[in-house]
């Protein structure tokens, strides 16, 4: 390992009010973790863990209004990406942020991140291959090419792993598929490859989209099996589709909520993820003022995946 290496540090200083949004946003960024400063409850939290009121005085002269959240970009990845889709996210939440980038060395405690990732089986029926690993066995499982240095989705992240565990149950061969924030284009394709006919991708990310598109490429398929758009979906996308699947963040699938229904069939399946634990509440009162029942419900490590269909009745 090349101790040497310059990482990107992507620092966002939000109110303490959006810590919760912002923080689920910068870790779709990144599927290694992100560090959060907050201490707008720093006496209450240390009593609760130490016991102890003592506080070093430059904690205590923080600022408790605001927090940070820091991202660390690896070296094979291009910041410009995380930082555009970052400030996309942010400004279609209306959260007012200050962003800021630095280069960082290596320390011996990061690894070069493409030693993190390796073909990974997700599923019973795919196998997610990066790019540059040619040694794998994929067995009879569907192998999904993906170049995850773009910062858009590998496949790792557990709410993305949900998602695609949870379209492997509902995608029947023929399907067509509509993928809200598309990112990568990780979900689209895994649709395609298990049998879906056709996929489009909506994202609000010019990048994304671009990324999106030649991941697909790679893959095989062409823009009459996968195609993405740049945009909103009311705006962008028409006509219905057996799964509508997005994979966001919680106020962003409650703002679609309203939308979703007019682009899924009568019998088609809503899948969303991207959701942690704690706004589980309000994501289901919302689906059901928007006529959507959950007929499925998976969790893993804190984040949630909802399979739902119109409440028809």
């Amino acid at each position: 390992m090349d101790t040497n290496e310059s990482w990107s540090e992507i620092a966002i200083k939000v109110a303490t009010k959006d810590i919760d949004t912002a923080g689920n946003i910068a870790n779709m960024v990144v599927p290694y973790g992100i560090y959060i400063e907050d201490y707008s409850d720093l006496e209450g939290e240390v009593m609760e863990i130490a016991h102890i009121d003592l506080i070093e005085e430059s904690l205590l002269n923080a600022d408790r209004t605001k927090g940070i959240i820091h991202i660390y970009i690896n070296p094979h990845e291009n910041p410009l990406e995380a930082v555009s889709f970052i400030r996309e996210r942010l400004e279609n939440e209306n959260i007012e942020y200050e962003l800021s980038t630095a280069d960082c060395m290596t320390e011996d405690w990061v690894n070069n991140w493409k030693q993190y990732f390796h073909p990974m089986p997700v599923g019973s029926r795919l196998l997610i291959r990066p790019t540059w690993e040619d040694e794998y066995d994929a067995g009879d499982r569907k192998v999904l090419h993906i170049e995850p240095g773009l910062a858009f989705g590998t496949g790792s992240h557990p709410t993305t792993k949900l998602c695609l565990e949870t379209l492997e149950r509902y995608v029947k061969e023929g399907s067509a598929v509509l993928d809200i924030g598309c990112g990568s284009g990780i979900l689209s394709i895994a649709c395609l490859l298990l049998g879906a006919r056709s996929a489009l991708g909506v994202d609000i990310d010019s990048l994304a989209v671009k990324t999106a598109l030649s991941n697909a490429q790679e893959n095989g398929f062409d823009t009459n099996r996968f195609n993405a758009v740049q945009g909103n979906l009311s705006d962008k996308v028409s006509g219905k589709y057996d799964i509508v699947v997005a994979n966001i963040v919680a106020d962003i699938i409650m703002e679609f909520n309203s939308e979703v229904g007019k682009f899924l069939k009568d019998d088609g399946v809503y899948i969303t993820g991207g959701i942690i634990e704690t706004r589980e509440d309000e994501v289901l009162f919302s689906f059901a003022q928007n006529g959507f029942k959950v007929i499925e419900r998976f969790e893993e490590k804190g984040w949630l995946v909802f399979a739902l269909k119109k409440d028809n009745g």
